[in-house]
């Protein structure tokens, strides 16, 4: 173990607050939620006394711009959404000590005594500025009301306070062109009063915390974005706005206006310690002001700025808090070479997956962490994750549990057997298993998780190598007690491996300490919750821990019994992969669609111009594939006033089988023309659904009959 990992009294460890204005999707568990959940796991293996704390970001503009799309009020769709995504981190296996939310009571009290304590100490500065203002709207327009022209990239679509395209932040009024997302209108600039957080009195403590105190210990992305920051020297930063949903300015003259979501959502992970200390019997305040804590704030890059900059100069400002010792910001997470996209659907939703794939949430948490974006933006594929599961976690991991479970019970019975001589293949196998915990421990504190995560299967591929190269098998026949060495080799292999895997594969783990009867003693509710709080009382009673695998000379004893074998993983099927791809591929095309310009509207008619249009319903009576045409279908139409012949390119859409008998409006007085050798008499009316799929223009009420005219 590394010094660092035995050093802190205690840890803090939080992961960001995620806005509850959509589910949870991959990029969000790749990014945040999975990484912090590994190392905290990890270090509730190592016996360390930690508080993993999290919550839903309520407040903002974010959720005041989706309760206006969704025609809701703000607490309509907070409570919508914050039910989903705890409800998902449960099942999922995030173990959180505590889940709270910014609505709460003890969130408003912590962030209001924040404000007054630095407004009373003169750390704000009031100011008042000119800002953007929606006349059609009546409001002031925050920074997610308003898209415009980045100044620095030119992308037209940037917000009000960060392009999206180049990642550059930025204040409303920067914007060029800008317009107001509530009404379209070209906003206008209105003086109002607002406190300011003026960031360049802190530029001193942050050189010489960050540039010198971190450049070592501190991930290059991150250390990279604060440094340039800092190198282009900081402003003073708004920490109110001009809203009706938030916290309210707890001072006078703060009427209307409620605390800027970036300064009380932070402090969100203060207050949700707070509500876990009250409920567990706990003084909160040395896991967030005594220095031999470590505090720890797992988050995406778009974060950087706010964990690495703001919220510890606001620390700094209160006086009695502690910094963080590490920000081990991962980059972004895209899908099949897009960047996933909330408002575009563009994404793999956990509360789907988990539907779709039951029982299978390790299968994506070790995808997830295998590929992660640590130090470069990543790509998800599902071709990847069937080759993740099918390959490694089936091939290798599973696959070596299965034989030694299987094996254990037909030779003995289910018993571990007393081993007889070790053979330096056996000593140096058991040196092997005993080096795992320090090299995987080695890789999680400098959190590279994906590094971690090939070494857990590493070990697997050891013990596969040494049942592959021992064949108990084979040598059953001629030397049963050889066998009983290599069984019980490959059995304290397995052990380990059920250690191990607990901060990667939680599930996996608990099934496996199952299969080997390692009687972990949790309750139904916590085996479903995975709630970490189960462990408050120190220790837990199963047998074994992480350093127990290099420590005890044997981690599963002879004469001890094991269960029979289960699959830990099964196999992905192409059909189901494909599934998820045709669902992708469903939600490109509604997006395609969606954006698609609209014709504009073509040169006035008259009304005796319309009047010449002959539009009649018919029946489709016949239809046939043309030869050697992609596109088109002949048809005979039966118009009422006779039947004929109508070539409609509409074969890409529909099979001639399934529009034989539809009712169709057809065109039935234009010239006929000539289309492949073939004389079309006239056209059927189409146009395209959302997912830019051909649909009739037809009547909808049942008993027209052919021939009847379109008015």
């Amino acid at each position: 173990m590394t010094e660092s990992a035995k050093s802190p009294a205690r840890y803090t460890i939080t992961a960001a607050l995620p806005y509850t204005n959509g589910p949870i999707h991959i990029g969000h568990l790749a990014g945040v939620y999975v990484p912090a959940d590994i190392y905290s796991r990890y270090l509730r293996l190592l016996g360390k006394d930690v508080v993993f704390v999290c919550g839903s970001d309520e407040h903002g503009v974010a959720i005041s711009m989706k309760a206006k799309k969704e025609g809701l009020t703000p607490k309509d769709v907070i409570d919508k959404y914050h039910s989903i995504i705890k409800k998902s981190f449960i099942d999922f296996g995030i173990s959180f000590d505590n889940y709270s939310r910014t609505s709460a009571e003890v969130h408003h009290k912590t962030a209001s005594e924040f404000f007054v304590k630095l407004n009373e100490q003169g750390d704000f500065i009031e100011e008042t500025t000119a800002q953007l203002y929606d006349e059609e709207a009546q409001q002031f327009l925050a920074d997610r009301f308003v898209v415009g022209t980045c100044p620095r990239c030119g992308h037209e679509e940037a917000y009000g306070d960060q392009c999206e395209n180049c990642g550059s932040s930025l204040n409303a009024t920067d914007l060029i062109n800008p317009k107001s997302t509530i009404t379209g209108i070209i906003p206008t600039l209105k003086k109002t009063k607002h406190w300011f957080l003026p960031l360049d009195r802190y530029e001193d403590f942050l050189k010489k915390w960050i540039i010198e105190g971190h450049k070592k210990d501190w991930k290059p992305n991150v250390y990279g974005q604060c440094k340039s920051w800092i190198d282009d020297g900081l402003k003073p930063r708004a920490v109110t706005r001009d809203l009706d949903w938030g916290i309210p300015v707890p001072v006078k003259g703060g009427e209307g206006k409620v605390l800027y979501v970036w300064f009380d959502a932070p402090i969100g992970y203060i207050s949700s310690t707070k509500e876990w200390a009250e409920r567990e019997g706990k003084d909160w305040e040395p896991y967030w002001k005594d220095k031999d804590t470590k505090l720890l704030h797992f988050i995406g890059k778009d974060n950087i700025v706010f964990h690495c900059i703001i919220f510890p100069s606001i620390l700094k400002a209160h006086g009695d808090y502690i910094l963080p010792d590490n920000v081990p910001a991962n980059e972004f997470l895209n899908l099949e070479g897009n960047k996933l996209s909330t408002s575009k659907n563009w994404a793999v939703w956990l509360h789907e997956y988990l539907e779709e794939f039951p029982d299978m949430q390790d299968v994506l948490r070790y995808t997830l962490t295998a590929n992660a974006p640590e130090t470069k933006d990543n790509d998800f594929t599902w071709k990847d994750f069937q080759a993740r599961n099918n390959n490694e976690l089936v091939a290798i991991f599973g696959n070596f549990i299965n034989r030694v479970v299987v094996l254990t019970n037909k030779y003995y019975g289910g018993k571990v057997p007393n081993p007889s001589s070790f053979g330096p293949i056996d000593k140096n196998t058991l040196a092997e298993l005993k080096k795992y915990p320090d090299i995987i421990s080695s890789s999680l504190e400098r959190y590279r998780f994906r590094e971690a995560s090939q070494e857990l299967m590493n070990l697997a591929r050891l013990g596969n190598k040494y049942l592959a190269d021992e064949e108990p098998w084979k040598v059953i026949k001629e030397d049963a007690t050889r066998v009983q060495t290599i069984m019980f080799v490959a059995l304290q292999i397995a052990t380990g491996l059920a250690v191990l895997s607990e901060p990667f594969l939680p599930f996996t783990s608990r099934k496996l300490k199952n299969i080997l009867g390692l009687n972990e003693e949790v309750t139904d509710e916590t085996i479903t919750q995975e709630i970490a709080s189960a462990h408050k009382n120190g220790p837990r009673k199963d047998s074994l821990r992480w350093n127990d695998v290099s420590n005890k000379a044997t981690l599963l004893l002879a004469n001890h019994h094991i269960g029979k074998a289960e699959l830990l993983f099964r196999k992905v099927e192409d059909q189901e992969i494909q599934a998820q791809l045709d669902k992708l591929e469903a939600t490109k095309k509604a997006n395609e669609n969606e954006n698609k310009a609209l014709m504009p509207q073509k040169e006035t008619i008259t009304f005796e111009d319309f009047s010449k249009l002959d539009m009649r319903v018919g029946t489709i009576v016949e239809a046939e594939k043309m030869a050697k045409a992609k596109k088109l279908l002949i048809l005979k139409v039966d118009t009422g006033l006779d039947t004929r012949t109508i070539v409609s390119g509409i074969a890409e859409s529909f099979t001639p089988e399934e529009i034989v008998g539809k009712k169709v409006t057809v065109l039935v007085n234009l010239a006929p023309r000539a289309l492949r050798g073939v004389e079309s008499e006239g056209m059927i009316l189409m146009t395209e659904n959302t997912e830019g799929k051909l649909v009739f223009v037809n009547p909808d009420e049942d008993g027209v009959v052919n021939g009847l005219t379109i008015n």
